[in-house]
């Protein structure tokens, strides 16, 4: 008989040795832009008291596609992101910023 005894990790000391590693480290940071988007629209949306449902209505679009943006497997395009800043009373700003080493 085999038995395995697992512990708790917590999520903070995965991360930290994942991300000890160099390639996911880059990874990780490249991907930080969509990561911010995808924040910054829950808080704003959970802020405005709103579902995913009721957002996809406001902006003409179906709840599937917000679940989807909110889980990170849809990349919108700018118009639609558009659509959602007007929604939530808020100005879209993309701009381009050096990298740093």
């Amino acid at each position: 008989m085999v038995v395995i005894i697992m512990k708790k990790v917590s999520w903070k000391k995965v991360e930290k040795e994942l991300l000890e590693d160099p390639e996911v480290a880059k990874e990780c940071a490249n991907l930080e832009a969509e990561y911010q988007i995808i924040r910054q629209l829950i808080t704003l949306r959970k802020e405005k008291k709103l579902t995913q449902k009721e957002l996809a209505k406001l902006i003409g679009d179906k709840q599937s596609n917000i679940s989807r943006l909110e889980s990170g497997n849809y990349n919108p395009t700018l118009s639609k992101l558009k659509k959602i800043a007007d929604c939530l009373n808020q100005r879209l700003d993309i701009r381009f910023v050096d990298k740093v080493h």
